[in-house]
């Protein structure tokens, strides 16, 4: 009897393409992009990467984050949050490290936090 292999030679990730539109949570052990709407939570043991056309409105928790088109809501990257020219957020950040591009949008509150600071 053979046996199945799964053979993977590249990276595996997430996406939701340009006109897709979900609503729910999605919980995710890869990178994940979003070219397209989501309403609710994301939960990414990886990357979150929000596209151009890529629109979310509920919460975010990932590793680390670039925002390239809207966001409505909390994100939470434990890591590096990139905000590009195009980005426009409003919400809650509480994020180690923030990267923001000149022309980039952020209304709302930031908490930042150092990665290797001892847990209280």
């Amino acid at each position: 009897m053979s046996r199945d292999k799964t053979v993977s030679n590249g990276v595996i990730h997430n996406a939701i393409a340009p006109g897709t539109q979900i609503t729910g949570s999605i919980v995710a052990e890869k990178d994940f992009r979003i070219d397209g709407n989501i309403d609710g939570d994301i939960v990414c043991q990886g990357k979150v990467v929000v596209g151009r056309q890529g629109y979310v409105k509920g919460r975010m928790a990932c590793i680390n984050a670039e925002i390239v088109g809207q966001v409505d809501g909390k994100i939470q990257a434990s890591e590096i949050l990139t905000l590009r020219a195009t980005a426009v957020v409003q919400g809650e950040i509480k994020i180690s490290t923030l990267i923001v591009e000149p022309n980039a949008l952020f209304n709302g509150t930031c908490e930042m936090f150092r990665k290797d600071a001892p847990a209280e």
